[in-house]
């Protein structure tokens, strides 16, 4: 199992509608709105790299607030 953390920028005031969002996409273990240079942090598994990227490309990136991703592989 691969596993990465993925920080999202999101639309102004748009952070609560946004992870509720992510959290309900397959894949998506957890998902936090926070404070700090991002406003949301999910945390995405899969069986290969090429998952994880499905999941942040055609789900995360597909939710219309938002915009800035960073996407974090795990490697322990």
């Amino acid at each position: 199992m691969v596993r990465a953390y993925v920080a999202v920028i999101t639309g102004s005031g748009a952070s609560e509608d946004a992870v509720g969002t992510v959290r309900d996409l397959t894949g998506v273990t957890e998902a936090h709105v926070v404070a700090g240079d991002f406003d949301v942090v999910a945390e995405i598994e899969g069986e290969t790299v090429r998952d994880l990227q499905k999941i942040v490309t055609e789900g995360i990136h597909d939710i219309d607030s938002v915009g800035t991703t960073r996407t974090y592989v795990q490697l322990d």
